[in-house]
């Protein structure tokens, strides 16, 4: 992260660390995805999740969950994935079709959108993560002969690191509008890289770009930590989460992003399992209730 001093405390690939999460992230994709009225489609899903020696005996379907829906991980917080998936999927579909030609994950994990979205003939997907989880990502999808529907660009470099002079060199175009995504991202940096991090995206967009993000509320996240969802993610699979997250407090990125003369809406996952029919609802000691979905788009002048 420019401004920050590197401090690489966790393993490079997806084995542990943040980067077991993305494997967490793509166990739930799967479920999603063999549901029957499921939100959002993953075909690579599952294979990523039984590539990985760390999740073998992981579930890829509701059926395998012996609780099925009632279980608070692979039931009620792999929804939640499902539907943050189907969200946001159809946030960067909406926004290069209406101006965005580039495509920016930050923190991309084994994020797939670039084979499996619909996206128009002339725009370009830049995949920015660590080095180690990229090639885990490009091993399997060359194992099964996976081809991007999109110009697709692995851009390999730590976030902690210089991001922007790697983006550059891979060739990120910064006076062409395009559309941004941090993904379960924000809620792992110290708040300083977080501001850091939307300064640049905003430094690097130009008039027509857009972004979204994922935020945490909490001034206090452990008030949550014997939550049914962060129980069941450490003792089922023995992912700590509120070990890896930052615990200062969190910047006003939206404030910062109006200050900028970006136009910003701030929703609640509550709202769109409304809007779709599907997805979790609040319940008591909840680990959801201060995640927010950030939608921002700079406006022309």
């Amino acid at each position: 992260m420019v401004g920050t001093a590197p401090q690489h405390t966790d393993g490079e690939g997806v084995d542990g660390g943040v980067g077991l999460t993305a494997l967490l992230v793509a166990a739930a994709r799967a479920i999603e995805t063999h549901r029957h009225d499921s939100l959002a489609q993953d075909i690579y899903a599952e294979p990523f999740v039984r590539a990985a020696p760390a999740c073998a005996d992981w579930p890829v379907r509701i059926q395998q969950v012996p609780d099925g829906d009632d279980d608070p991980l692979w039931g009620r917080f792999a929804r939640y994935f499902g539907l943050r998936t189907r969200v946001l999927d159809d946030f960067l579909l909406r926004s290069v079709r209406t101006s965005a030609r580039q495509v920016v994950l930050l923190g991309a994990g084994l994020d797939t959108r670039a084979f499996r979205l619909d996206w128009p003939s002339d725009c370009v997907v830049f995949e920015i993560d660590r080095a180690g989880v990229l090639e885990f990502k490009h091993q399997v999808l060359t194992d099964l002969s996976a081809t991007p529907r999109v110009k697709r660009v692995p851009v390999p470099v730590d976030l902690r690191d210089d991001w922007v002079t790697a983006l550059s060199t891979a060739g990120f175009d910064p006076t062409v509008p395009s559309v941004w995504l941090a993904e379960g991202l924000l809620f792992y940096l110290p708040s300083p890289a977080e501001t850091s991090l939307i300064d640049m995206v905003d430094r690097l967009s130009v008039e027509g770009s857009a972004l979204a993000y994922e935020a945490k509320l909490e001034k206090d996240l452990l008030q949550y930590r014997d939550s049914a969802i962060y129980t069941a993610t450490r003792e089922q699979i023995g992912i700590d989460l509120l070990h890896l997250f930052d615990k200062g407090p969190r910047p006003d990125s939206v404030g910062h992003l109006s200050a900028k003369g970006w136009s910003t809406s701030v929703h609640t996952p509550f709202e769109f399992t409304h809007r779709h029919g599907r997805g979790p609802l609040p319940e008591p000691n909840d680990a959801l209730e201060g995640n927010r979905w950030v939608f921002a788009d700079k406006a022309r002048p």
